[in-house]
């Protein structure tokens, strides 16, 4: 097993919570999973990374609109900090 330095400043807390990707001034919308979230950051996942812009905003239901910039890309998933 490989152990990775943990960089995060607050600890993350595993999630299941749908969400939306917000840009272009809420015009467009991408659909999203908070797979886990902190203080600082989430790890989301979407069904593709390559539609969503660097800065966006996160809208989760009952809450306001986090805005957010990307940090790292995967195949299905991404690491966010907020802004």
């Amino acid at each position: 097993m490989h152990n990775r330095l943990e960089q995060r400043l607050s600890p993350r807390r595993n999630t299941m919570i749908p969400a939306t990707i917000a840009f272009n001034g809420g015009r467009a919308r991408v659909q999203c999973i908070i797979r886990n979230i902190s203080d600082t950051g989430a790890k989301l996942e979407v069904k593709g990374v390559g539609q969503v812009p660097a800065a966006f905003d996160l809208l989760v239901p009952e809450h306001s609109p986090q805005p957010c910039r990307v940090v790292w890309r995967a195949m299905r998933e991404m690491g966010v900090s907020f802004a």
